[in-house]
Order: structure tokens, then sequence, then C-alpha cells
């Protein structure tokens, strides 16, 4: 089983960067596809982005051009990294682990088996 867990969130003014870190202990993730999702308060949670090792990346519509998911070169850690900032990107964000590996990646959250605690963004106007 993956163990995810999240770092890197925190507060910071709207234009800036933040990169989050997604982990499983150690371990590798390269058996999973893996997904950031993000749930704002009174909202739905919406995937973000996510990574299948195979053909790649994918993104929403709304951080296109703004965020980059990727792995280091072991498949230990998954990055989430996040420019140009918007109030709107105020989100608890939660790293997921899809273990069927489904081509192309998941974008809906009942695909994904494993969960992080998420870890928290916001965006100051």
């Amino acid at each position: 089983q993956a163990q995810l867990v999240e770092t890197g969130g925190g507060l910071v003014q709207a234009g800036g960067s933040l990169r989050l870190s997604c982990a499983a202990s150690g371990r590798t993730l390269s058996r999973y596809n893996i997904a950031w999702f993000r749930q704002a308060p009174g909202k739905e949670r919406e995937f973000v982005a996510a990574i299948d090792w195979i053909r790649g990346t994918s993104y929403v519509d709304s951080v296109k051009g703004r965020f980059a998911i990727s792995g280091d070169n072991a498949k230990i850690v998954v990055y989430l990294q996040m420019n140009r900032l918007q109030p709107e990107d105020t989100a608890l964000y939660y790293c997921a682990a899809d273990s069927a590996r489904r081509i192309p990646a998941a974008t809906t959250t009942y695909e994904y088996d494993y969960w992080g605690q998420g870890t928290q963004v916001t965006v100051s106007s």
C-alpha cells in the first residue's frame, strides 16, 4: 500500500510560487499513476494534474501553463510546481495514487486508491 505524504504548502501572495512534494515513505511511486487534486472550502475535490510515467502529464485547463507535475529520477517523489498563483488556487491539495495505472491518467477521485492527508495552499490577493 502507498502511504502518501504531501509537503510544501503555505501562504503566498498572488503571483508567487510554491512547490508541493508527494512521497510514500521512500518507496518508489513508479507502480502508480500519481495525481494532484485540490479542494476549496464548500467545493468538490477537483483534479489538478497527473503523471503516468509513460505518456507523460495532464492538467486541468485552469492551471495549464502555470503548474507543472514531475517526478525525481528515482520516482520516489512527485512534485507540483505552482507558478503565478492566484487567490482562486487556494485549497487543500491532495496527492493520490492509482494502482491500475490507467492510460491516459484518470481525472476522477474514485479512480484513485490511495490518498495523502493534504497540504494547505493559501494565496493572498
